[in-house]
């Protein structure tokens, strides 16, 4: 999760159990990250990113890999805490949790890999962001290590939204009381900023008044990430389609940028 100057963009990642059932048939990212640290050897390190409650961090942790998640918000590395709690011991020994802000955190230490997953980077809302997170990634790989990171294209159809707009998204059953969920998003676009404000209403029978959790987002445009990464001295820079092995010119959604220092 999150590393803006938004306080609207952490109140996101507070909904932990919410975040987690929305989100728990999403799978694509997942073995997409997967089938990449499957490239290195047996065991090695890697640096996550926006580690969250460990939608990635686990399954990579399960595979053999060595994981330091990193992450803003406290509730969901608690959340992550937890379920390592629950996991075996072996695959709790390979999961290191560090609360630290993506743009300034510093170990001392290197990854033959980084991942910042779930368009965490959409949380760098300026250029210098963008840049200080990309910096202290350089820092943190090792010689011939690859930064991977994933990024929505920006959507016509979220930017020129009608902002009084309320628009469906799937529902799903309540953690505790096992009630469906009725869900709606609405978008509102600061194109000055390029920021997108996602605001999620949930609804649940009997209750009074709909929980309203915001969502701030950069829209970062393909051209922009690449000549921040070039600029920054990264090489090898490609991209990916919707988490695939095609190229980024295929991409319907979502690109995924692969560099190299």
């Amino acid at each position: 999760m999150a590393h803006s100057h938004s306080a609207r963009s952490l109140a996101h990642y507070e909904e932990v159990g919410l975040y987690d059932l929305a989100f728990a048939q999403r799978k694509t990212d997942v073995e997409f990250f997967v089938r990449r640290a499957k490239q290195l050897p047996p065991g090695s390190s890697i640096l996550e990113f926006g580690a969250g409650s460990g939608r990635v961090t686990l399954p990579l942790a399960r595979a053999g890999y060595q994981v330091c998640a990193v992450d803003l918000a406290k509730p969901m590395l608690d959340r992550l805490r937890a379920r390592l709690d629950s996991a075996p011991k072996v695959v709790r020994e390979r999961v290191e949790l560090k609360r630290g802000d993506m743009r300034k955190l510093a170990l001392g230490r290197r990854f033959p890999l980084i991942l910042a997953t779930f368009n965490v980077v959409g949380h760098l809302e300026t250029f210098l962001d963008f840049a200080a997170f990309l910096r202290q990634a350089k820092q943190h790989l090792s010689k011939q290590g690859q930064l991977l990171f994933d990024v929505p294209i920006p959507h016509p159809d979220e930017i020129e939204a009608d902002p009084e707009q309320l628009h469906p998204a799937p529902r799903f059953k309540h953690p505790v009381s096992k009630q469906w969920v009725r869900q709606t998003e609405r978008f509102e676009y600061d194109a000055a900023r390029q920021v997108l404000l996602v605001e999620s209403e949930y609804r649940v029978a009997g209750m009074r008044d709909p929980l309203i959790v915001p969502l701030s987002l950069r829209q970062w445009f393909p051209k922009e990430i690449e000549a921040l990464l070039y600029y920054e001295g990264f090489s090898r820079v490609q991209s990916y389609a919707d988490y695939s092995d095609k190229p980024g010119l295929f991409a319907q959604d979502t690109l995924v940028f692969s560099a190299q220092k």
